[in-house]
């Protein structure tokens, strides 16, 4: 009966271990530690790739573009030889397949330019028809890249960016394009509302993921600290955890991003040329405080930052506009990503 207590006793401690190893082994899944790639004139080239890859970013936003002439132009231009190649069918077609030949994630994002940069968010036509002609134009262009999206395996098709008024007064015509794009794509996907109204938004319900641009007034200072920008956080995180635990969703950051300036922090989403002064350090401590304060959150799905250009020259200690490439905000970035994949 010896034999049989010691075999029973080695097989409980050979079970431990099995279980033991398996604990360390499984990692929890990494968020969508994600960057928006803008396009290029061109074909991204191989050490554009590698210098992707070296952002250790796991997920990567493409946006293709559809361009209206003013904002009461109806008639959505999209997939036109005028754009650039990186804008257009073709460029999303080879970009998507190089950058899965990475291993990496896609999330594919089209965007809307009204000309003079008039902000999406105020579209609304003041006919039927032309309502109708801008909807028509709207979702032969979302399903192309819909459809596109699901004969790549993109996993996750963003199916709008900062449209709140088309979303608030067309509810109808959501609801049957989020069936449609349904139809064709097998992936998971959301919508991308700016940060001010995102509690207001009405399709989340249909939805895999609540998307926010998260462009939220942190700091009315013109450089912050670190202390200050975590209690600048706060209110916006109380907000965002409750439309979280109301839809049952996770919420996504399809854009966020800080320029490298003084007062980057008040009103992060602007993109004026004019600027108080630039301020590499903010930026960098920007990332941070976010990185620490928000992507532990249960309610918190991932994040793309805005933006990463292609060339490697881009950005630099001179450059006051968003891309954290070749300031000190690019090393705070790659080490936060790259916690992720020891």
């Amino acid at each position: 009966m010896q034999w049989k207590s010691a075999l029973l006793i080695i097989q409980i401690f050979l079970m431990v271990g099995l279980l033991t190893a398996s604990c360390q082994t499984q990692k929890v899944s990494p968020k969508m530690n994600g960057i928006s790639l803008l396009a290029s004139r061109d074909s991204i080239l191989d050490t554009e790739i590698n210098y992707v890859v070296e952002t250790e970013a796991n997920y990567i936003a493409l946006m293709p573009f559809g361009f209206l002439p003013d904002s009461q132009e109806p008639q959505l231009k999209f997939n036109i030889n005028r754009q650039w190649f990186g804008e257009r069918k073709e460029g999303i077609e080879h970009t998507v397949s190089k950058l899965k030949e990475r291993k990496l994630k896609i999330m594919v994002k089209p965007q809307i330019w009204i000309r003079n940069g008039a902000f999406t968010g105020d579209l609304k036509f003041e006919t039927e028809e032309d309502w109708k002609q801008f909807e028509d134009s709207y979702a032969e262009f979302i399903l192309l890249y819909a459809e596109i999206s699901e004969d790549l395996n993109v996993e996750l098709f963003c199916i709008g960016t900062e449209l709140f008024n088309f979303v608030s007064n067309r509810p109808d015509f959501w609801k049957n394009l989020i069936s449609e794009v349904r139809k064709i794509y097998s992936g998971e996907i959301t919508y991308a509302e700016n940060w001010d109204k995102f509690d207001q938004t009405s399709i989340w319900d249909e939805l895999d993921y609540i998307g926010v641009d998260a462009y939220f007034p942190i700091s009315d200072e013109a450089s912050p600290d670190i202390d200050q920008i975590k209690e600048g956080w706060e209110p916006h995180l109380s907000s965002l955890e409750s439309v979280s635990d109301k839809f049952q969703k996770q919420i996504i950051f399809t854009e966020f991003g800080y320029r490298s300036i003084d007062h980057a922090l008040k009103t992060p989403w602007n993109s004026e040329r004019e600027h108080p002064g630039l301020n590499l350090n903010l930026q960098s401590n920007a990332y941070k405080v976010l990185f620490e304060q928000v992507w532990s959150r249960e309610w918190f799905a991932g994040g793309f930052l805005w933006k990463w250009h292609q060339s490697t020259k881009s950005g630099g200690l001179e450059n006051s506009r968003f891309t954290p490439q070749n300031k000190p905000a690019e090393k705070e970035l790659k080490s936060f990503y790259g916690s992720f994949r020891n």
